[in-house]
């Protein structure tokens, strides 16, 4: 993925259910997001067109997976299962074994598509968190 990509990947977002957009995934924080995590992110193309999506960084100890996204038509066919693939060797090449992601608990499709894959639903931990200033989008 690279920042000419952000306009068709932010459409995808904007079009898939359960998918929030945020002040961060803005062209300028998507910027930064790639810069700081070279060759990480990836897309998925067909006829000339986006049509998946799957964004990873670190922060040198952990991978974080985000917006997983494959347009409906193009789903079923291995998309998605590659572009993690693909993401979780780019952070193996890093040193990084050990990813996580964020699923709303209302996304029955995507817990079940990461159930598949062999992800673990953790147990003993909750993730909180905070934001700063006047920014409830941020």
């Amino acid at each position: 993925m690279t920042l000419d990509d952000h306009a068709p990947v932010l459409e995808l977002m904007q079009a898939t259910p359960g998918v929030s957009v945020r002040e961060a995934d803005s062209r300028e924080a998507t910027a930064r997001y790639l810069a700081r995590n070279p060759g990480l992110s990836f897309v998925a193309e067909a006829q000339g067109r986006i049509v998946g999506c799957l964004m990873a960084g670190h922060d040198g100890r952990r991978g974080s997976l985000q917006h997983l996204l494959v347009v409906p038509e193009h789903r079923r066919q291995g998309i998605a299962t590659s572009l993690v693939e693909r993401c979780l060797d780019a952070l193996e090449r890093e040193g990084i074994f050990k990813s996580n992601i964020d699923i709303y608990r209302t996304n029955t499709a995507g817990l079940a598509f990461w159930e598949r894959l062999g992800w673990v639903q953790r147990q003993d931990t909750h993730r909180y968190f905070r934001i700063r200033g006047d920014r409830p989008n941020a």
